[in-house]
C-alpha cells in the first residue's frame, strides 16, 4: 500500500513517533491512534480525522472511506 520510502520518513503528526502500516491504516501505538489510508496509497494524517486504535482494531483495520 504505502511506499516503503515514505514509511521510512513519515512520523506521527501528534507525537512525532514511529508509524507502522496495518492493513488500511497507519498506526501510532504511543498515541493509540490510527490514520486511514485512502485510495490504497494516500494517508490521511490529520489528527482530528484519526481513529482511536481500539476502533480500528474493532474494524479489523479496514474502512470504506474514499477520497
Amino acid at each position: 500500500m504505502i511506499d516503503d520510502k515514505l514509511l521510512e520518513v513519515i512520523a506521527c503528526p501528534k507525537c512525532k513517533g514511529e508509524i507502522k502500516e496495518k492493513e488500511m491504516f497507519l498506526t501510532c501505538r504511543r498515541c493509540e491512534i490510527a490514520f486511514p489510508v485512502l485510495d490504497k496509497s494516500v494517508p490521511n494524517m490529520i489528527i482530528e480525522e484519526s481513529w482511536p486504535i481500539k476502533k480500528a482494531e474493532k474494524s479489523k483495520f479496514t474502512h470504506k472511506l474514499v477520497m
